[in-house]
């Protein structure tokens, strides 16, 4: 449990308060992913401090805050403001191969460093248990944003053999990026698995980035109760999310 608990940190700090989520769905009796790197305590307990980012998502502020995702919009999924969980690390990790550093870039804070504003949500699915969704959605002008994807693009094709990244001395190998199909809404998007690996043990991830018009959305897809499971972004979560997007502009 430990090393998986490792794994989880070597993924993207984004994914911390999705696993908040997703734990508050564990079965009663079973266990999920401390982010702190600690053994989990049982997801039934009460008197454990709830975890960060676990605050229901509230509409308010900027147009790109109104963006956002918040409890209720999705029935099904429990989604909560991301709070930074403070043994999360900060900023944006760097790839040992400079033509994967979009995709390390887009397990940062932010999907990269042209983002305007990120706004961050975690999903917790209660129809699956264990699934984990980080969304968050990015300001930039359009120029930036198609560059975002047609970097990403490249990135994809580039890096299929994986890479590493480093954070705040934090590594994690990222193993087997391969192209996934996914349609969306939106402009233009790119979809892709990988394998996050540390520690000894590893997880499945899907990422799926999409672009409407200058708002850019990063989804990532992560199984907090068997990490070598495959997963998909959900659907219904992809189009609630660009939904949103267009009703707030």
């Amino acid at each position: 449990m430990k090393a998986r608990a490792t794994t989880v940190a070597l993924l993207p700090a984004l994914l911390f308060a999705a696993v908040g989520c997703s734990s508050t769905n564990t079965p009663a009796g079973g266990k999920a992913p401390d982010p702190k790197g600690s053994p989990a305590a049982p997801a039934a307990s009460t008197s454990a401090p709830a975890p960060a980012g676990s605050a229901p998502a509230k509409t308010g502020g900027s147009k790109l805050e109104r963006s956002a995702l918040e409890q209720g919009d999705l029935p099904g999924y429990q989604i909560s403001a991301q709070g930074k969980n403070p043994n999360a690390p900060d900023g944006q990790p760097q790839a040992d191969k400079k033509a994967c550093q979009p995709l390390a870039d887009i397990m940062g804070d932010k999907p990269d460093p042209a983002a305007r504003q990120t706004v961050n949500r975690g999903i917790g699915s209660q129809k699956q248990l264990g699934l984990a969704v980080s969304a968050s959605v990015s300001s930039y002008t359009e120029s930036d944003a198609k560059a975002l994807i047609a970097r990403l693009k490249a990135a994809v094709a580039a890096c299929g053999t994986g890479f590493s990244a480093t954070v705040e001395k934090q590594t994690a190998g990222y193993r087997d990026v391969r192209a996934a199909d996914y349609r969306t809404a939106g402009d233009e998007s790119v979809s892709w698995t990988t394998t996050a690996a540390g520690q000894g043990v590893s997880a499945q991830v899907h990422l799926v980035v999409v672009r409407e018009g200058d708002t850019v959305v990063r989804l990532m897809a992560l199984d907090v109760a068997s990490g070598q499971k495959q997963v998909r972004v959900p659907q219904e979560v992809a189009d609630g999310q660009l939904e949103k997007i267009k009703h707030a502009a």
